[in-house]
């Protein structure tokens, strides 16, 4: 078993080895905007799950993730060489490809964010034409204080409020 630190730096260098083969020195044009975003190597060293994400060619265009995931799984043995002759390790790890939805989530959870604004929206709008039910003023005079109504709260005793 190696130590966490150990696979810590391999998964690194296995981003960086796989980021740099899809970007400069494999031609598949399925590969097209395909960015490695994070690496996890098992503690054994003999498993490596890549995540990424796909971009479209522009803003407008969706991203083609069963182009991008066929063409890394063509890429798979071409990858695992390079990442065998750049890391060294004694046992090349197998890897793994694994599409990294965070983004999906992110625009998720801005819709819900932007719905529940609009609510607010609408509940403050509400709020700005609604009129209190009843009376204008609701509440009993301060100084009516069993029946005492004009009587100031300071002038009444302690034998004023007893029953004797």
């Amino acid at each position: 078993m190696a130590d966490q630190a150990r696979a810590r730096r391999l998964a690194k260098r296995i981003c960086t080895i796989v980021a740099s083969a899809i970007e400069f020195e494999i031609k598949d044009p399925g590969l097209d905007g395909v960015t490695i975003v994070d690496v996890k190597v098992t503690a054994d060293l003999h498993d490596a799950t890549v995540f990424y994400t796909v971009m479209g060619r522009t803003l407008e265009d969706a991203p083609d993730y069963t182009a991008a995931t066929a063409a890394l799984n063509r890429a798979k043995g071409t990858l695992r060489s390079k990442v065998g002759a750049g890391t060294g390790v004694r046992f090349t790890p197998t890897l793994t490809f694994i599409r990294d939805t965070t983004s999906d989530s992110v625009a998720r959870m801005e819709e819900l964010l932007a719905r529940a604004r609009a609510a607010d929206a609408d509940v403050a709008q509400v709020r700005l034409r609604a009129k209190p039910a009843g009376e204008a003023d609701p509440y009993r005079d301060k100084g009516s204080v069993a029946g005492l109504v004009g009587v100031d709260i300071a002038d009444i005793d302690d034998d004023d409020l007893t029953d004797d």
